[in-house]
Order: structure tokens, then C-alpha cells, then sequence
């Protein structure tokens, strides 16, 4: 099915902005990027899904590794009278001594904070099998290497400019892979960071969209 997703402000990441911009995907690639007006009048079947603020390339995570091997997220409610419910690392994450599935339930529930900050890939190396298959199953792109010094934060803008943290440009016939922002612009983005995000869609299909 086409859809086309509409935003305020779709910023490819490699050509100027487009104020009032669509992005048009077939099954799990882009088929077309233009103002709206024209794209929903070459198609005008494609369903229409409509944001407010900024559509951009789908974003890094460079902290991957970190988050998702060397971090444990625990399972809000169930083990905050145990656990607490911030992440444990270090010390804590040592003294716990997860099990491989217990690490993989973890690394499942940090996937799904990962898309909620427009993340679409991550940074390895992931060796833990039960986490390799958490982030399989959501849908992200696992790269070998690329990790950034500090500490391991959710947002891929932390430090970086949201440039820096984008996966690729859009780009017709690429993948269907982007994400949506509440904010006007690229500098509110920076200034507001990932967790304004209320949708990612990852080969064509909205994954995370915020209720």
C-alpha cells in the first residue's frame, strides 16, 4: 500500500528543507519526497498519515552496545520493588548477574525506548544471542562499530548535532526509515532532543508511535 507521511517540515538530510513536505513510501521504500500538494496529487489513492513538526532521517544510536549488553532496563512495575526502576549499570548490573534471558528481556524493553527517540539503528558489537534477536525482532539495523565516548544515553543527540546522528539521507528508492519530531525545526530539535519523538517508521511500517 502507499502511504504518504506528512509533516510541517521534512528535512532530508542531504537537500534543502521542505516546508510542508511528504514523504511517499511503497511497501519498505521511499518512492517519492516533495511538498505535499504534489505528491498527494500524483497519488491520490495513497493513504495519508499527517504530523505536526519535523520529519528527518531515522537516527544512531552510538551508545548500542552500552545500552543494550551492558545496561539492565528493569520491568516497570514487576521489579521496581526489587530493583528501582532507574537502569542498572556497573556495580549493580554485576551484583544482579542477569541471565541470558533475563538480559534479553531487558535488552526488548531498552529496544522500545530506542524507538521512542526515532532510533532505527544501533552501534555494536551485540554478541549476547537473546539480545541480537531483541533488536532483530524490533526491527533495527545492528552496525559493527562506530561507539562514541560517555555516558550511554537513549538520545543520539546527546553531544552531537542532529546531523551527526542521522542513519542515512532520504532518499528515493532508499529504505522507508525516518522518523517524526513534536518540534518546528532543526534547532528546536537540538535544543529539545529525541525524546520529542512521535513516530518511527522502519521499512515502510510505523514501529513506534507515541499514544
Amino acid at each position: 500500500m502507499l502511504t504518504i507521511h506528512a509533516a510541517g517540515l521534512v528535512l532530508p538530510g542531504n537537500r534543502e528543507p521542505v516546508p510542508g513536505g511528504a514523504v511517499l513510501v511503497d511497501g519498505d521504500r521511499i518512492a517519492a519526497i516533495g511538498p505535499y500538494e504534489d505528491v498527494a496529487a500524483e497519488h491520490p489513492a495513497a493513504r495519508v498519515r499527517r504530523w505536526p513538526g519535523l520529519l528527518t532521517p531515522g537516527l544512531v544510536n552510538r551508545h548500542g552496545a552500552a545500552l543494550l549488553e551492558r545496561t539492565y532496563f528493569p520491568d516497570d512495575p514487576f521489579e521496581a520493588d526489587e530493583l528501582g526502576t532507574e537502569p542498572l549499570t556497573g556495580a549493580a548490573l554485576a551484583a544482579l548477574a542477569p541471565s541470558e534471558s533475563r538480559r534479553g528481556n531487558s535488552a526488548r524493553r531498552c529496544t522500545q525506548k530506542l524507538l521512542a527517540h526515532g532510533v532505527v539503528a544501533v552501534t555494536g558489537p551485540i554478541v549476547t544471542p537473546a539480545v541480537r534477536t531483541a533488536v532483530q525482532r524490533a526491527g533495527l539495523e545492528m552496525l559493527p562499530s562506530g561507539a562514541v565516548e560517555g555516558a550511554a544515553d537513549l538520545d543520539p543527540f546527546a553531544g552531537a548535532k542532529p546531523s551527526e546522528a542521522f542513519r542515512a539521507p532520504l532518499a528515493v528508492g532508499g529504505p522507508g526509515r525516518f522518523a517524526v519530531f513534536s518540534v518546528p525545526d532543526e534547532e528546536a530539535l537540538a535544543a529539545q532532543g529525541a525524546g520529542t519523538c512521535i513516530a518511527t517508521v522502519i521499512g515502510g511500517r510505523l514501529v513506534h508511535r507515541r499514544r
